[in-house]
């Protein structure tokens, strides 16, 4: 799998991530009001391939899944059955997190974490049974500096199997401590070789911390792929943000483009995912590409900017709905 490629084909840096429209129930605001009031298995899959097909008509040639994003990797797979002209596509999904939401919206728990060997072969055998040979990219899901990925020798071992499989490993990363979590990755090299090829991160306007530590990786020839770049919604409309009003304005874009154009302006980031739940939203994320943020108007947005722990705490209490 090389983003390398993606780009030379002429495809948008622009990916597209599949939480939001894989399972019922998740996080990103105002994600309720755009979804079939009825959400089930059927309905969640026809939204999801109205979703695939925008992204894919508009240049979208980055696919992300996880196993915890309840059927994502099940709708991607009979997507790209169904699209056989979609063989141009990176597709990339997650271990280390078990979806188990039992398809309620109001269920206690919907995700449960475990980065054990065991969680690695049990998933990835899962992930290969739906995706197969089109699975180009399996990454750590949510990698914490207590991670027992970081210390798990064997489990090294065998993702650095994986990779000698012709299956690139990368890793993403949450909470307040990515910045520590993606440099204790950098480091890890197995018979000399770095283990990890890709770093997916949370980076937006609102909690821009990891950035040095992707810049970092990227000029450590790692890709880096950006994710929540919209804060769960939060940057998707300028309301209560008079400076992301405002350059809107300036620009002509809405405030969901303007949030990603300012991350796409980072030299470091290779691909920003889109979490769009509808094609209108695609369309909507997508105009940023065309929009121009110079680094004067990027800086007046800098004001944005959360304590990581802080802006960690609202995402933990934002609801599932």
């Amino acid at each position: 799998m090389s983003f390398d490629s993606v780009a030379a084909s002429g495809a948008t840096r622009m990916g597209l991530g599949l939480a939001a429209v894989g399972r019922p129930a998740y996080i990103t605001l105002g994600r309720d009001a755009e979804l079939p009031a009825v959400r089930t298995v059927d309905a969640m899959r026809e939204r999801a391939f109205e979703v695939l097909d925008a992204a894919y008509a508009n240049g979208v040639r980055y696919l992300d899944a996880a196993r915890s994003y309840g059927r994502a990797e099940d709708f991607l797979a009979a997507w790209l059955a169904h699209r056989p002209d979609a063989g141009d596509v990176t597709v990339g999904s997650k271990w280390g997190y078990t979806y188990v939401g039992d398809w309620r919206v109001d269920a206690d728990v919907h995700e449960v974490k475990d980065h054990s060997a065991q969680a690695f072969e049990r998933q990835l055998a899962q992930t290969r049974a739906l995706l197969g040979a089109r699975l180009d990219l399996y990454q750590v899901h949510s990698l914490t500096p207590d991670s027992p990925v970081l210390t798990d020798r064997a489990l090294q071992e065998r993702l650095a199997a994986l990779a000698a499989e012709g299956v690139t490993v990368g890793l993403s990363s949450s909470g307040p401590g990515q910045a520590e979590a993606i440099t204790a990755a950098l480091a890890l090299e197995v018979d000399g070789v770095p283990l990890f090829s890709t770093v997916q991160a949370t980076y937006n306007l609102l909690e821009p911390s990891a950035g040095p530590a992707l810049a970092e990786a990227h000029a450590a020839g790692r890709t880096v792929i950006v994710k929540e770049a919209l804060a769960n919604g939060r940057l998707a409309r300028a309301d209560g943000l008079p400076e992301l009003a405002a350059l809107a304005d300036v620009s002509g874009g809405t405030a969901d483009a303007v949030a990603l154009a300012a991350v796409l302006r980072r030299p470091w980031a290779d691909v920003v995912l889109s979490g769009a739940v509808t094609a209108a939203d695609v369309l909507s994320n997508l105009h940023a590409v065309s929009i121009t943020v110079d680094e004067d108007r990027l800086d007046a947005l800098s004001v944005l900017a959360e304590p990581a722990p802080d802006y960690w705490r609202h995402r933990a209490s934002l609801p599932w709905t």
